[in-house]
């Protein structure tokens, strides 16, 4: 029997073939067809690729191509991807959306009274899951082509948790209430003010409960379109806890969020569960999707391409098969390496040669706002994580030590041989209108070199992007170009604000790990301003610091190591972590429970549970 090996599934007998032509880089007016040209079924005589003028691209016949790879090879613009995966797949197809288009299998089953959290890539469907759950999608069972009923989509799901879901909710039994990943778009879509938004939610009488919970007040008068992306966070997660519904989905509810605003989302979220309403999260923050879910459906596949949904697994069992990239019961390898995090942090003992940059006690004063910190200094080979609340002062510290912005008092000692290499937060105010590949060479580095291909374009899944325009590209698309950017200036400072933001959980993990493999290898020294705590104990060598209260003092620590940074952090949030002791990955404790309190009281250890030899 033929056995054949495509995207970590192992294939046996027959196979059912999937062709995708992605729209956004497909383009037939810039190019010689060479798909069609070169497809040697075509040149045979056989109709298995043909230009369709209604769609103005080309479409692949499916069940006639024979999957030779050759038209994937030939198209110029990398526009073209055909996987292959098992026959009986295609028995359990819930949502494609159209010819040569992206196709999900299977949904996560919700149940009520708990929480289900929903891990997986960018691009693989789990906004698209979302949204058939909700009811805004109404799944077409693969036929794109044909109106589906409610009638077969219920007995498509007969026998399953998913068949009495259905039925209330095309009865309208239902009362679904959907929050979308893309918050940014809610003053495109609503006017007013924030208080106004919010009254007109409230169906529980409980606006002031969270309008106090979610810190609401210094917005309360502002305008939609005059917030922050962490303050239309919350304004969106505030309209979902004033709803009366039956069915909660919320789509990543944690970015733009500091740790200690995602904590209170976090809370939040755990009240909405009752008896007699569903409530599914998809999040890309590990130690929050681990203490919002009760169980957790991974999502994987080709991003673009295809999405299958696992069977639901205990949320710690869930993640660590996600992260040891082996799901056992459906046999299915996601990973070719497990991700494995820090056990026992031990501290780094640093030779005096060895400092690449310091800084004395530095003050800096705006209108309303101070930032004072500690002298301090770092060294070659060392990642320093910068953790603390928004507004405290984190991005102004490291535009001080990227020279765009001199302090009030103090200085900051770097030599004129050291060369500094910064990536800034906001990806809006990069206004370049060029290529990708344009963008990248600008400071005279080639990108066709095999060296940049293997090291960094390759790991970032750049190399299919090289010919777009920046302004055409999607958040996640932009950040790793903009990191990138960074990475690939030879410098002895880099400098990164929240490198993680609009990342899939893979991709951090990905970013986390060229970070700390070149600033090694280059015996640089890296700062990482990020909010995603696990990828902060992942990457990091030290941490620094910051406190005060928001907007108006912020005050940074010297940096430290890794488990007294994180032990004074995790203090002032008023959380603790235990380790997992399969993969080693922080976990949050339930708030009062044994552990938190025995960590808290006895222990006085927020970040991990020491040893009895430590101890």
């Amino acid at each position: 029997m033929k056995v054949a090996k495509r995207n970590n599934l192992t294939l046996l007998g027959v196979n059912v073939r999937i062709a995708v032509i992605d729209p956004t880089f497909c383009k037939p007016r810039r190019c010689n067809l060479e798909c069609i040209r070169f497809c040697p079924l075509v040149r045979a005589g056989s109709e298995a690729i043909r230009l369709v003028e209604e769609l103005g691209r080309p479409v692949i016949i499916e069940n006639v191509c024979t999957g030779c790879g050759i038209c994937v090879k030939k198209c110029p613009f990398k526009a073209i991807k055909i996987v292959n995966l098992p026959q009986e797949l295609e028995e359990e197809a819930v949502h494609r959306y159209g010819p040569n288009a992206f196709k999900l299998f299977r949904l996560p089953i919700p149940k009520k009274g708990k929480v289900l959290g929903i891990i997986g890539r960018n691009g693989v469907g789990k906004t698209t899951a979302l949204k058939i759950l909700s009811g805004r999608i109404r799944p077409n069972l693969g036929k794109f082509d044909k109106q589906v009923t409610w009638e077969e989509i219920i007995k498509f799901f007969r026998g399953s948790e998913l068949q009495p879901y259905f039925e209330a909710l095309s009865k309208g039994y239902f009362k679904p209430v959907y929050k979308p990943q893309a918050v940014d778009n809610i003053p495109k879509l609503i006017r007013g003010k924030v208080k106004d938004l919010l009254e007109r939610a409230d169906e529980l009488g409980k606006i002031d409960e969270v309008k106090t919970s979610l810190g609401l007040e210094k917005i309360w008068e502002r305008d939609l379109k005059l917030l922050s992306g962490g303050e239309l966070q919350k304004v969106a997660m505030a309209v979902i806890m004033l709803k009366d519904a039956d069915i909660y989905l919320i789509d990543e509810p944690s970015s733009y969020l500091d740790v200690k605003e995602r904590l209170k989302v976090a809370k939040l979220i755990r009240k909405l569960t009752r008896e007699d309403a569903y409530v599914v999260v998809v999040e890309h923050d590990l130690a929050v999707l681990d203490y919002i879910s009760d169980y957790v459906s991974i999502i994987y596949g080709e991003p673009g391409v295809y999405g299958i949904v696992s069977l639901p697994r205990g949320v710690r069992n869930g993640i660590n098969a996600y992260l040891q990239g082996y799901l056992r019961e459906e046999n299915i390898k996601i990973r070719d390496k497990p991700v494995k995090f820090h056990l026992k942090p031990l501290p780094t003992e640093w030779k005096p040669e060895e400092v690449s940059l310091s800084w004395s006690k530095i003050v800096k004063k705006f209108d309303g706002f101070t930032l004072v910190a500690e002298g301090g200094e770092v060294h070659r080979g060392e990642v320093i994580g910068i953790l603390g609340p928004n507004g405290i002062g984190k991005s102004t510290f490291i535009k001080i030590l990227a020279g765009l912005i001199k302090p009030d008092e103090g200085y900051v000692s770097l030599s004129k041989e050291l060369k500094v290499s910064y990536k800034p937060q906001y990806l809006s105010k990069i206004e370049y209108y060029g290529t990708v590949r344009d963008y990248l060479e600008e400071d005279g580095i080639k990108v066709s070199e095999s060296r940049v291909k293997s090291e960094i374009l390759r790991p970032l899944g750049l190399e299919r992007l090289m010919d777009r325009y920046l302004p055409e590209l999607s958040g996640g698309e932009l950040q790793r170009v903009i990191i990138a950017a960074c990475l690939l200036r030879d410098a002895d400072i880099y400098l990164l604000d929240e490198p993680m933001a609009y990342l899939d959980i893979e991709q951090r993990l990905t970013v986390a790990k060229l970070i700390r493999r070149m600033t090694e290898e280059r015996e640089a020294t890296t700062f990482v301003v990020e909010h995603d705590v696990v990828m902060q104990d992942f990457i990091s060598t030290s941490i620094m610091v910051f406190t005060g209260d928001p907007g108006v003092r912020g005050f940074a620590y010297r940096p430290e190591g890794l488990r007294k940074g994180m032990n004074r952090f995790l203090r002032e949030v008023g959380v603790t972590f235990r380790r997992d002791l399969e993969t080693g990955r922080p976990r949050i404790n339930k708030e009062d429970s044994w552990l938190d309190r025995y960590q808290k009281e006895v222990l006085k250890e927020y970040y991990y549970v020491p040893s009895r030899e430590e101890r």
